[in-house]
């Protein structure tokens, strides 16, 4: 057999073992979404159903141009998970830290924005600027808090990770 046609086969053979078929449907082995998907998936969320040690102290000191500003509802903590990472993404352009007017956050468009994760999101009052958080398994969470001077609400994000113990924040 001559040397070009070996070749020939071999590169036949090459280029048929690297295709892979994919579903339409987005899912890479027809059995949910593949890794790293930012689509809802409500065991994506599991973790963050179980008690832990973790706890969170929280403070609010958001000043702007001088002005400070002062909590106007409830702080959320929202668990981190690919769906969340990629709608607070887009909701606040970070998912590390952000402050960002509330009519800014609300005009902006997320994929998926009728998933229902609010079963999974935990909640306390802001009072005199200091919310706590406790019994909270390790993992990585957001939290969000709007706050006021008495003129348009701003919403601020922060990404944390409790392991075990007490940790600090101050947004």
């Amino acid at each position: 057999m001559s040397a070009a046609r070996l070749f020939a086969i071999a590169a036949v053979a090459a280029s048929l073992a690297a295709c892979e078929t994919v579903p339409m449907d987005g899912s890479g082995s027809g059995f949910g979404p593949r890794p790293g998907s930012t689509a809802f998936r409500a065991e994506d969320f599991a973790w963050s159903t179980g008690q832990g040690r973790g706890s969170i102290d929280g403070r609010v000191a958001y000043r702007r141009e001088g002005q400070a500003f002062d909590c106007t509802g409830s702080v959320a903590l929202t668990p981190d998970t690919p769906y969340t990472r990629a709608r607070f993404q887009t909701l606040y352009g970070s998912t590390d830290r952000a402050a960002i007017p509330e009519a800014v956050v609300r005009a902006r468009t997320v994929p998926d924005p009728n998933a229902d994760y609010r079963s999974f999101v935990r909640s306390e009052t802001c009072r005199d600027g200091r919310f706590e958080f406790s019994g909270l398994p390790d993992g990585g969470w957001f939290i969000i808090t709007p706050v006021s001077a008495g003129g348009d609400r701003i919403v601020l994000m922060r990404r944390v990770a409790t392991r075990g113990g007490r940790i600090s924040v101050t947004l």
